[in-house]
């Protein structure tokens, strides 16, 4: 018999669950095999949660809402500053909830029949229209999208790398995408000349705050040198000295 308080148990549900979920896959976990990992009836679980799929809900909830309250905050801000205000809160949102990304990624094809998986579409139709601006053409658009995918596509497929480290690499690849050379013009699509962005040689000469916080965390828990600091954000080392010194 269970004699934890009720928060307690409510809580050692969703942390069983999730182990269970990410090993095994959500529609191959039964809440039998829950209550078992936890010593618990059947019953004891659907006291708390009526249903798996509610468990499935609570896990879900942090990433969407931190999702949702992210792009709603950014689209109060003036365009440019709204964009990265969206782009490095997906980031951060995406990484602090990576296990449960992890078993949404796994279990796709459930998710896409439920309602999880249109409200995810209508945020990351949000972050787009957000991303790109009031103003943004076909390409602008496009290069929204692209940024949305470069937030997220790599929290999954580099789990192994520690949080600040992927960070600071996404968002570099993020501001390359927009700051440096577009795509060879089409002759046939008029809108090419306009939308080519100048081109920036070598690396970049500074760093955003949060790549500073980046470097400076990494470099106070000595766990990186200063040229693999460097190496990862896309900069020279006097870059990355000249920040720290600072």
């Amino acid at each position: 018999m269970d004699e934890s308080p009720p928060g307690d148990t409510r809580a050692r549900i969703l942390r069983t669950a999730l182990d269970l979920f990410s090993a095994h896959g959500y529609q191959r976990t039964t809440l039998q095999e829950i209550a078992d990992r936890l010593r618990l009836t059947k019953a004891a679980i659907l006291y708390h949660f009526p249903s798996k799929q509610h468990i499935l809900d609570d896990l879900i909830e942090p990433l969407l809402a931190g999702l949702e309250r992210t792009v709603d905050t950014a689209g109060r801000l003036p365009p440019e500053r709204a964009r990265w205000a969206i782009l490095e809160g997906w980031v951060d949102v995406l990484l602090t909830h990576r296990r449960p990304l992890g078993m949404l990624f796994h279990d796709i094809a459930m998710i896409a029949r439920g309602p999880t998986y249109q409200r995810l579409i209508r945020i990351s139709l949000h972050a787009n229209e957000v991303v790109a601006g009031p103003d943004a053409d076909r390409r602008g658009q496009v290069r929204a999208g692209q940024a949305i995918a470069m937030c997220s596509d790599p929290v999954l497929f580099f789990q192994h790398v520690p949080p600040e480290t992927l960070r600071a690499d996404i968002l570099d690849g993020v501001r390359r995408l927009f700051d440096g050379p577009a795509d060879p013009a089409d002759p046939a699509d008029p809108e090419a000349a306009t939308t080519r962005a100048p081109r920036r040689a070598g690396r970049p000469r500074a760093l955003s705050s949060g790549q500073v916080a980046a470097a400076r965390r990494m470099h106070a828990a000595g766990s990186h040198s200063v040229e693999e600091i460097a190496a990862s954000l896309g900069v020279s080392r006097a870059t990355v000295y000249r920040h720290l010194s600072r």
